[in-house]
């Protein structure tokens, strides 16, 4: 893993309550589950050092917005900034922006598509998303081959924004554990984004509904879109125990989704953890010490064994 460690000035370095350091924090979008929770862990957090204050933005969805989130952090001057990124395919003007001006910078949650070449003042501060859509895909699996559909099961698959790294990569997840030999007797009807978006889902389970096909299984990228899917064939009469439908994230709501026998598996994805940790390595980064560029918080499958265990962590 690599480390860096900054050089700076010995003003940057004394770290007293009386030299208090701000950090700059553009988020994705307000209006989303967990991104909300991480939220929360970052402000928790920041309240309970000394010294330390978050300028926090909604980004509202915006790649042109988040860029000029950027450019006044930039000229306001702070110590560091945490981007969750809208797209994560835009950021290397960020990353450059932030460079260019000498200030840190955290990538929080979604991967850059620059990650392998960020400068050393900046990190990414995730899970690993291999991990996420595999977890549940597999779990998916095995519970069709329970049900005695080893011979042949097919479902929809749920995408979220495509322009979103751990989009690609969980539907990646997916299509890798429907190829291995074990997995091999599931087939994708479907699939098709849904934006990460509870309503959105409903709507696109229903109009899939509506063609009529016999399925087995939903996939779904993310716990929101999981939960319109499931509203939306409740909605239909379909019962819940013929269904198998997975997602990722573990969001109290899914959790109770769960409790009500309705989702099968997700996969608990630390949003608090997240936070407090981008929190940490801007600060660390604002103040010359070594960080592993690239940090990662497990995954962990949640399934009604152990569902106890994840209740109000998120």
């Amino acid at each position: 893993m690599k480390k860096t460690l900054i050089a700076v000035g010995l003003a940057s370095l004394m770290t007293t309550s009386a030299m208090a350091e701000t950090i700059g924090v553009s988020i994705a979008r307000f209006d989303d589950n967990f991104l909300t929770v991480m939220r929360n862990g970052m402000e928790e957090y920041a309240k309970s050092l000394d010294g330390v204050d978050l300028v926090v933005e909604d980004a509202a969805d915006d790649v042109a917005k988040q860029l000029d989130q950027i450019n006044n952090f930039v000229a306001s001057g702070v110590d560091a900034i945490i981007i969750n990124a809208v797209d994560t395919n835009a950021t290397e003007a960020m990353t450059q922006a932030a460079s260019s001006a000498g200030i840190p910078l955290v990538y929080v949650n979604r991967q850059p598509v620059n990650m392998d070449t960020l400068p050393d003042d900046q990190a990414f501060v995730a899970s690993n998303e291999i991990e996420s859509g595999t977890l549940a895909a597999f779990e998916a699996c095995k519970l069709l081959r329970a049900a005695g559909l080893g011979g042949g099961a097919s479902g929809y698959l749920l995408m979220g924004q495509l322009s979103n790294q751990a989009a690609v990569q969980r539907t990646k997840d997916v299509d890798d554990v429907l190829g291995m030999d074990m997995c091999n007797f599931v087939s994708i009807i479907d699939r098709q984004t849904a934006e990460w978006s509870r309503d959105k889902a409903q709507d696109l389970m229903t109009n899939w509904l509506s063609s009529g096909a016999d399925f087995d299984v939903v996939f779904a990228n993310n716990d929101e879109m999981a939960i319109g899917a499931i509203q939306a064939m409740k909605a239909s009469g379909i019962s819940m125990e013929d269904v198998v439908v997975v997602g990722v994230d573990a969001t109290q709501d899914a959790l109770v989704a769960m409790q009500a026998g309705d989702l099968d598996a997700t996969v608990f994805q630390d949003a608090f953890g997240q936070g407090e940790g981008s929190v940490d390595a801007a600060l660390a980064l604002a103040r010359g010490e070594a960080v592993d560029q690239q940090v990662f918080i497990p995954f962990k499958l949640v399934t009604p064994a152990n569902l106890g265990d994840f209740l109000n962590k998120n």
